[in-house]
């Protein structure tokens, strides 16, 4: 028996297999081909648009697959939602379906845009938003290059942005959040009854939700005499508790902790003054709560 497994094509692609690697998966594509290899025989990967993933694993063409919440919601689809994986293409966080209009405009509002014409690829979930504000505004399809219609060919637009740079870049005000997404693996809901494709879907999900809970930290070990393990203590953020264990001289311990990595160059020079000895920091793949 194969798990059916669609890996988003595109701007998520890279992302999405750096993960499956941290996780314990390697993903092999090929630009000739729409069926990368993987090095778990129980799994049959195919890049599909996310997109189109929920439309596919909805119709049973896959068991499972990564996509966003805002292409889940978009089409509507009745999927199992199996996990929450907070990443995207450039930061490992969500990023924002934002209403936009030209710096110079007077809009200020979803209101002031009623009669007017929006562009964006979200057409759907924008439709239902402007319903939700009682605004009737025209909702038009974009095929990309969405930021240089305004103000020519559109009035605003409603654009995924995880930093705003490109919204600005392009003299765009944002006015108003229309959707915040992440990605999500989500199931087809017969595969998701299976018993065999639910153990597997729920190996996957823990896996890669360890590989997200490693993300920006490293481990840290190091030795420190008992006489001077408060003060070292004392330096150290910890996941939870650190882990302490006793080495063959009586009067030393070995201490072991997870730390971010951005605070490793402020902690370590300060661990050195409170006597530790032995400092190694090593990168993680996983963290298993």
């Amino acid at each position: 028996m194969k798990l059916k497994l669609g890996i988003p094509k595109g701007s998520l692609e890279h992302a999405t297999i750096d993960l499956f690697k941290k996780a314990g998966f390697n993903i092999t594509t090929s630009s000739r081909s729409y069926f990368p290899a993987i090095d778990d025989p129980e799994i049959e990967c195919m890049l599909i648009r996310a997109q189109e993933m929920a439309r596919y694993v909805e119709d049973g063409v896959l068991d499972a697959g990564l996509t966003g919440r805002d292409w889940i919601e978009e089409s509507e689809a009745k999927v199992e939602t199996i996990a929450d994986l907070i990443y995207a293409k450039q930061s490992f966080g969500k990023v924002r379906w934002v209403l936009a209009a030209p710096e110079a405009s007077p809009y200020r509002s979803v209101k002031d845009l009623d009669g007017k014409v929006i562009a964006t690829e979200l057409v759907a979930t924008t439709k239902r938003y402007l319903e939700a504000n009682g605004v009737h505004a025209k909702v038009e399809f974009s095929w990309g290059a969405t930021e240089v219609k305004p103000p020519d060919l559109a009035d605003a637009i409603v654009e995924v942005t995880e930093t705003g740079s490109s919204l600005r870049a392009n003299k765009l005000r944002i006015i108003e959040t229309v959707l915040e997404s992440n990605t999500q693996l989500i199931a087809n809901v017969d595969s998701w009854r299976d018993e065999w494709k639910r153990r597997k879907l729920e190996d996957i999900k823990m896996l890669l939700e360890g590989a997200i809970n490693a993300l920006g930290k490293v481990g840290l070990m190091l030795n420190a005499a008992k006489a001077d393990l408060e003060a070292v203590l004392g330096v150290l953020p910890a996941l939870k508790r650190p882990t302490i264990s006793q080495l063959s001289d009586p009067e030393w311990v070995a201490v072991n902790t997870i730390i971010d990595e951005s605070t490793v160059r402020t902690i370590i020079p300060r661990l050195k003054e409170a006597g530790a000895q032995g400092i190694v920091e090593y990168p993680l793949n996983k963290i298993v709560m």
